[in-house]
């Protein structure tokens, strides 16, 4: 799952000559969020609903080469540890991936 979020930071940010990529953890209600930002790509919000589909794609595969599969691949992972996942992303400006997991998680 990390891999899968990484490994999309490290592609959408291929082209900044200053490229940064953050993973760390707040939270957020009493639970842990984790997240993943870049500063990247990014994307249109206005598709985010698209983002964690089997072969969506918010990119033609000629800028960025991907089958589709990766976030929903990470949205499965989420999901059957009893988490949540979404994103923020703004076009040019990068991405934010935010994960939480089961309740064991939960910050005091």
């Amino acid at each position: 799952m990390l891999d899968n979020l990484f490994g999309n930071a490290w592609k959408f940010t291929g082209r900044r000559d200053e490229a940064r990529i953050e993973f760390g953890a707040t939270s957020n209600d009493g639970h842990r969020v984790y997240f993943v930002r870049d500063n990247g790509a990014g994307f249109d919000m206005a598709f985010v609903n698209k983002l964690f589909g089997v072969f969506q794609r918010l990119h033609a595969a000629t800028e960025f080469e991907g089958t589709g599969v990766g976030l929903a691949t990470v949205q499965r992972v989420v999901s059957r540890h009893g988490g949540q996942v979404w994103a923020q992303g703004e076009i040019n400006r990068g991405a934010t991936f935010f994960f939480t997991l089961y309740e064991k998680d939960r910050v005091a």
